[in-house]
């Protein structure tokens, strides 16, 4: 049984930030194979940067009408699974802005094509706005949605556009995206229908301690009724260029980790935890395998969402296989769901 929600809160308020890492680390190395640390070799692809839901955090969205909005190509698509393809990856993460005008047929025949000429690429493709506004958009529900994408070459669905899983919170950052409630039923539903999903949390963008923990019970009490999460990913909001930005103060290296380890402590029911490079940078990526991590994401071939924002940090596969074995793991390439990684 994981901490308690007050617990998790004289955690957050403490400062003994290495007594919370190594009582992470050891939840982790009863969880996982305590002498691996995986990554994956995926691609972002942002089909769309056209949305109606103007986040405060987010210097990506375009709306409708500007002139450097796009909607991609298929073909434009192809060649970037192309060239993931050559680097040995084995899956895309796809998502895009909120859309009013793309039905759930663009999406069928989106999936389909790529199905039909990459199958054995793992599509983990759309965040619960997107098929909260697609179900919208095409006088659906939420479960026929899912079902139609499933029967079109879905194969998984990532855990984006959580931000902070408190209503009080997402009333003051993403106002007109879909609730807490129903980012929730989105994944529930996802879960029912068999198919996984990975949760996730962007934290920094003025929350208290509470809204974090808010946040990760809910994911828990998902998890314990479904069992359909793969993988936590937190990370830090990316200030830069954004509304936001300009009101909240920056979290540090340190919060990251203290907040990666707690919520390996809480999510005792989530089995893998992704450390992540992205925002806090690769040094600090390292640090989080001794801090509950397990794995070390993706090489994100293509990143343009936090770009936007301006980070800047980039990776490579080497570069990961390095920094996990100086962390003392044996670096291990891993699929989308976590299945048959390859010791090289």
């Amino acid at each position: 049984m994981g901490i308690t929600q007050q617990e998790a809160l004289d955690l957050f308020n403490s400062d003994d930030v290495v007594a919370i890492g190594m009582a992470a680390n050891e939840v982790r190395r009863k969880k996982n194979d305590p002498r691996v640390a995986t990554y994956q070799i995926d691609r972002n692809i942002n089909y769309t940067n056209f949305c109606t839901e103007y986040c405060s955090f987010c210097a990506f969205y375009r709306p409708l009408g500007a002139k450097d909005g796009y909607i991609l190509p298929f073909e434009e698509i192809y060649q970037k699974i192309d060239e993931m393809i050559e680097l040995g990856g084995t899956g895309i993460l796809m998502q895009g802005g909120l859309h009013p005008d793309l039905r759930i047929e663009y999406f069928e025949n989106l999936l389909s094509s790529l199905k039909q000429r990459y199958p054995q690429i793992h599509l983990h493709c759309f965040s619960a706005p997107e098929i909260t506004c697609i179900a919208e958009v095409s006088g659906l529900s939420v479960r026929d949605t899912i079902a139609r994408l499933a029967d079109a070459g879905l194969d998984s669905i990532p855990g984006g556009g959580a931000e902070i899983l408190d209503d009080e919170m997402r009333s003051r950052i993403s106002r007109l995206k879909c609730s807490a409630d129903e980012w929730e039923l989105m994944h529930r539903t996802a879960h029912s229908l068999g198919m996984r999903t990975t949760a996730t949390m962007m934290f920094g963008c003025g929350e208290e301690y509470r809204h974090r923990v808010n946040h990760f019970e809910r994911l828990r009490r998902i998890q314990e009724d479904t069992g359909g999460f793969t993988a936590f990913i937190p990370w830090m909001f990316a200030p830069e260029n954004t509304p936001l930005g300009k009101k909240v103060p920056e979290a540090t290296a340190v919060e990251y980790l203290k907040t990666l380890a707690i919520s390996r402590l809480y999510l005792d029911n989530i089995d893998h935890i992704q450390s992540s490079w992205l925002t806090p940078g690769i040094k600090v990526c390292q640090v989080g395998l001794q801090f509950g991590a397990d794995d070390v994401g993706s090489i994100l071939i293509e990143e343009n969402v936090v770009y936007a924002a301006g980070v800047r940090n980039r990776t490579n596969e080497s570069e990961l296989r390095r920094i996990i074995t100086d962390a003392g793991y044996m670096p291990a390439q891993r699929d989308t769901l976590y299945r048959s990684y390859v010791l090289k």
